[in-house]
């Protein structure tokens, strides 16, 4: 049948599924029409920096918090709060806009409290998967969530564009909001099942020892911090080239933002294949599959500097898009796994601040080293540091061991809390 059985058999996932995904492609959207509208106020590049700043940093400030909250209290609600709060960010943006009266000061403003709201969102959406869908099947729904998101980066920017063009940067990101508003319809409707109560007692009393206790379920499995540590290279070190130097290369030698629009839909193209492969794979060792599959995804800043034609870079950016999306789906299956229920938020919100938490680090250095070492010798030194920070994670014995299924041995025992 046409309907993946996950969606048919499993009503509360298919309920979460079909409000996410409109969410996703209304990210996608805002994504390509946010820097437009910041540019349609003040024509600065800078202004377009401080605003996607002011979306980025709160995430920062809050992601830890949205953990402990989202292992504390009903993680559904949570994430509908977020959604109401960046519905009302999102559709004030817009509002305004089509008025005519936006002014950069409350583009930055309103862009964070969208990203605080976004700080909560994400921890308390890594623990809810558990929540309904059952253990055996968390695979197949994190390949779908994936297959929404790839799909999204190839149709979002075309719809985007399209919505710009009619309606300004204003009834494109006017359809951002809408998408919330969706999403929190659904998550009305969502009946979960009850979750863990927290164990942060184990931590110390109060909000940081449920932090702390948080960190201890990832210092205590070397799978985890040794995966979160590659992740943190993949962001900081190799993601600047798709975001920074890539284009730059694509402006002087490939014919500008065609060029590069080539690169990036092959990409989508291979993220949806590679979201497809993950929901059909079943490995009985999936987190040393994911290790691989970032060595190969950490070879875009390579390929990128070293590939002759623009032809070949597409091409062989379509099979890191495969590879990143299967990594991204066995890990986070690995973690919704392997991971107490009654802390995996705490766990994601670690590992939302270890990862694309320290992204902006790399994008903000990756032009003054590029201009002092040149281009392409900065390109390939990113795949030099990437490529071998994902095989190290081969070299732990946890993450080549880790089965597909969950053990109850694995379980950390209370007892162990760090002091």
């Amino acid at each position: 049948m046409l309907v993946p059985a996950v969606l048919r058999e499993e009503p509360q996932f298919a309920r979460l599924f079909a409000g996410q995904s409109l969410s996703m492609l209304g990210d996608r959207v805002s994504m390509v029409a946010l820097p437009f509208a910041v540019l349609s106020v003040s024509g600065s590049p800078a202004d377009v920096g401080l605003v996607g700043a002011a979306a980025l940093l709160p995430m920062l400030l809050f992601t830890l918090v949205g953990g402990v909250w989202a292992d504390r209290f009903a993680r559904h609600r949570i994430m509908l709060v977020s959604d109401l709060v960046r519905f009302a960010a999102q559709g004030t943006v817009a509002v305004l806009l089509i008025a005519g009266v936006a002014e950069v000061p409350h583009l930055v403003v309103l862009m964070a409290v969208f990203g605080s709201a976004s700080a909560f969102f994400m921890p308390a959406a890594t623990g809810l998967l558990p929540l309904v869908v059952p253990a055996d099947r968390l695979r197949e729904a994190n390949a779908l969530r994936g297959l929404v998101m790839s799909s999204a980066l190839v149709v979002g920017p075309a719809v985007a564009g399209l919505l710009v063009w009619l309606a300004g940067p204003g009834g494109a990101l006017a359809l951002d909001a809408v998408s919330f508003a969706v999403s929190a319809a659904f998550l009305v409707r969502l009946r979960p099942r009850p979750a863990q109560q927290s164990d942060g007692a184990s931590g110390g009393s109060g909000f940081l020892g449920e932090l702390r206790d948080g960190w201890r379920h990832v210092s205590s499995r070397s799978w985890v911090w040794s995966g979160m540590a590659a992740m943190s290279v993949y962001h900081v070190v190799v993601l600047p080239s798709i975001f920074v130097l890539g284009p730059v290369l694509a402006e002087r030698e490939w014919g500008g933002a065609a060029g590069w629009s080539a690169v990036t839909a092959a990409f989508g193209i291979g993220s949806v294949l590679g979201d497809l492969w993950a929901y059909r794979l079943r490995p009985a060792r999936p987190l040393a599959l994911a290790a691989a599959a970032l060595a190969v995804a950490s070879c875009q800043a390579l390929i990128i500097g070293a590939a002759p034609t623009l032809a070949v870079v597409a091409a062989l950016e379509a099979v890191t898009g495969v590879a990143v999306s299967l990594f991204f789906v066995l890990w986070e299956t690995s973690l919704q796994t392997h991971i107490p229920e009654r802390a995996l938020s705490r766990v994601s919100s670690y590992d939302h601040l270890l990862s694309s938490g320290l992204m902006p680090l790399g994008l903000l250095v990756a032009g003054p080293v590029a201009s002092a070492f040149g281009l392409r010798p900065t390109l390939y030194a990113m795949t030099a540091i990437g490529a071998p920070a994902a095989l190290l994670l081969l070299c732990v014995p946890a993450v080549r061991r880790l089965p597909g299924r969950a053990e109850p041995a694995e379980q950390v025992p209370v007892a162990a809390a760090a002091p």
